[in-house]
């Protein structure tokens, strides 16, 4: 995917985000045959990225809505959409077994014990900190609507 935007933009960051995930996405595709995917530590990264487009959109559609009500209004279905691939992403990570034998109890989220908790409990931190951003903004409509006509099981 090419960009109309020219090089030398005041958007590096994101140009170097996007070209990180193209470059790890290719690398994927020829790791498959070898190599498992997908494991903890790569969900925990995948949604961290995701939070943070989230959060970035948010920022976006808080600026763009005032003079471009249209717009602020996608940008805000966009932004409950990467809520929803986050939510996704949370869920699978938790699915997934964990690398060394933990025990039932430490893989399990505990919103209690956050704080002072294990390190895999890390991605529970993100999710509940974006989820407080989320319920700001978003009614619980907006984030159970289904996605093309798929109805998503996301209590969020």
């Amino acid at each position: 995917m090419t960009s109309a935007t020219p090089v030398g933009d005041a958007h590096p960051y994101l140009r170097a985000a996007s070209a990180g995930v193209r470059h790890h996405t290719r690398a994927l595709a020829t790791q498959a045959a070898t190599a498992p995917a997908v494991d903890r530590t790569h969900l925990d990264v995948l949604h961290a990225h995701l939070v943070a487009l989230h959060r970035l959109l948010d920022q976006l559609q808080t600026a763009t809505r005032p003079p471009h009500p249209a717009a602020g209004r996608h940008l805000a279905t966009a932004g409950s959409r990467l809520w929803q691939a986050g939510a996704a992403v949370h869920d699978a990570f938790h699915l997934l077994p964990a690398v060394h034998a933990a025990s039932a109890d430490e893989q399990e989220c505990h919103p209690e014990r956050l704080p002072e908790g294990p390190p895999v409990l890390t991605i529970c931190q993100r999710h509940l900190a974006a989820g407080h951003l989320v319920r700001r903004t978003t009614t619980p409509t907006d984030l159970n609507r289904p996605v093309h006509g798929h109805t998503t099981t996301c209590a969020q």
